[in-house]
């Protein structure tokens, strides 16, 4: 027997009732939102009337009539005064309205997860500060974690911890660095790994408050910066950090950011620099970056240990004085570079002396960038040459009276063949890439006060300049322009900061200008390069 057909408005009407469904519960919310105040004053009246019959059935009957008496008298006092009726109308429906008003409670604590978190974090933190002779312990095992969190914390959607301010006892030892780091330890395993965490200790107050930080954009590419002559921005930090900001170029739009300012010149308390990092940490950007800052006022050297023409771009630039890659090119221009400190040192002196300013062939600062020198030592002690680093002792120890800057980059696991004259005058340190909190203070000489992650992106690092603090750093992006990989726009913003002269043209059509490792190249003619590259008697 043949199946019967579903009727017409089974099968093909069940969008229309749907939509029909739709169109009624819009209605219907839209009806509630206009009638809501009608609502709440009905809901208002309602519960007025039944507080006047609980309270009616509560009077005894004995005053029942005095009551009712006095209800008739306030009636006809409100009827007979002016505009009684329309004051009293006015009065009951405002009451009526404040006593129908929703009065849901607010869930302001926090949920059984974020409790149940909060309870294991306490627990965990029992054991670094509590004593066992404590009368009044703040922390101990099943203690009320309440009152040492109080209220200051704060979940993200994924019901991890953002924000928490733990109060701990006078006795805690917060002085000491290992026990600081204990504690920091447990709060950034018990609060969530693979972020970044800021930690204050206010020791007046016994307090340390956590936060979690963003990540620092990775947007920003290279540009000229607002700065001063004899500064450099080696990238930059957190919103607050320093006091001080510039108008960038992110993106389609222009903001304010946080630089580090790297001061360099005669004032200068940390005249060189020192950069340490893993392959692809984002070491050579930094000094790209800073090669293009310093062609603006200055002249550069550039010796690059490593090889692969990370710098080829700048070779016969207005400014660039050479662009060495092998080791007779790389001691050649180190021996130029001593030679010219030192003549610089000399005219200065004698300017001086003779109470005259000084010579114009002397203001212009010049900046040494040496990338992988250790390379460039294993090079010269197989061959049974110098050491390109003992070249550096003159420009090192003289060169902020002389107007030279050192930027040395070297890499995390051969930071031990720098020599000591490096180590000791580069107070200026950077280490960007993945690094832990040994690593980085083996570096900088002190903590930062953020958990390193191990996934970060190029550029990113810390900083510290001199003896001042520990700061968070992006380094702005500055590819090599001739590099394939490289977008177009982070191409055009290179090649617009670089200085005229270059074939620029020829690079770009496939005209090699890279020397073959260990030609010594003739640095272009020019004010400095023109003088004497001895020391004048």
């Amino acid at each position: 027997m043949a199946r019967r057909p579903l009727p017409r408005i089974l099968s093909s009407g069940s969008a229309s009732i749907t939509r029909s469904r739709e169109i009624a519960r819009t209605a219907a919310d839209n009806a509630t939102d206009v009638l809501h105040p009608l609502i709440t004053v009905t809901r208002g009246l309602r519960l007025l009337a039944g507080a006047g019959r609980q309270k009616w059935a509560a009077t005894p009957r004995e005053r029942r009539g005095q009551a009712l008496f006095l209800v008739a008298a306030c009636v006809l006092a409100v009827a007979l005064i002016p505009y009684g009726p329309l004051l009293a109308l006015i009065s009951v429906m405002g009451a009526a309205a404040w006593q129908g008003r929703d009065r849901t409670p607010a869930h302001t604590g926090p949920d059984e997860a974020a409790t149940a978190r909060l309870r294991a974090l306490y627990e965990a933190l029992v054991p670094h500060f509590s004593v066992a002779d404590d009368p009044g312990p703040l922390f101990s095992h099943g203690g009320d974690w309440e009152k040492a969190f109080e209220t200051s914390y704060a979940f993200d959607d994924d019901g991890r911890l953002t924000r928490l301010q733990v109060n701990y006892p006078a006795y805690f030892t917060d002085g000491d660095p290992g026990a600081r780091a204990r504690v920091e330890q447990v709060l950034h395993a018990k609060s969530g790994r693979g972020r970044e965490y800021h930690f204050t200790w206010d020791e007046e107050a016994n307090r340390l408050s956590m936060a979690v930080l963003p990540a620092l954009p990775t947007t920003i590419a290279a540009q000229r910066f607002v700065t001063s002559p004899g500064e450099a921005v080696l990238g930059f930090t957190d919103p607050g950090a320093v006091p001080r900001t510039v108008p960038v170029q992110d993106g389609d739009a222009t903001r304010d950011a946080s630089p580090v300012i790297w001061r360099t010149g005669a004032r200068s308390t940390e005249p060189h620099l020192l950069v340490a990092g893993h392959p692809g940490s984002g070491a050579t950007t930094l000094m790209r970056s800073l090669a293009l800052q310093a062609l603006q006022h200055g002249d550069v050297l550039v010796v690059e240990g490593s090889g692969t023409g990370e710098y080829g771009f700048l070779a016969g630039r207005d400014g660039v004085l050479a662009a060495e890659r092998g080791l007779a090119g790389a001691l050649a221009t180190l021996e130029w570079a001593a030679h010219e400190t030192e003549r610089r040192l000399i005219a200065a002196n004698r300017a001086r002396q003779a109470g005259h300013p000084e010579p114009e062939d002397i203001r212009r600062p010049l900046w040494i960038l040496l990338d992988r020198p250790s390379a460039l030592g294993h090079l010269a002690a197989a061959d049974g040459r110098q050491d390109p680093q003992e070249l550096l002792q003159v420009p090192l120890r003289h060169g902020r009276a002389a107007g030279v800057t050192v930027v040395v980059a070297e890499q995390l696991d051969s930071l031990d063949t720098l020599t000591e004259a490096v180590r000791t005058h580069t107070r200026a340190r950077a280490v960007l890439g993945p690094a832990t909190c040994q690593q980085v203070e083996s570096v900088l000489g002190a903590q930062p006060h953020t958990t390193p992650t191990d996934d970060v992106p190029p550029g990113r690092g810390y900083t510290r300049l001199g003896a001042g603090p520990v700061l968070r750093l992006q380094v702005p992006a500055t590819p090599d322009p001739y590099d394939e990989a490289t977008s177009e726009a982070h191409r055009q913003a290179v090649l617009h900061l670089l200085p005229g002269g270059g074939p620029t043209a020829e690079r770009q059509a496939g005209t090699s200008m890279e020397k073959a490792p260990g030609e010594p190249s003739a640095p272009p003619a020019g004010p400095l390069v023109a003088a004497p590259a001895v020391a004048e008697g």
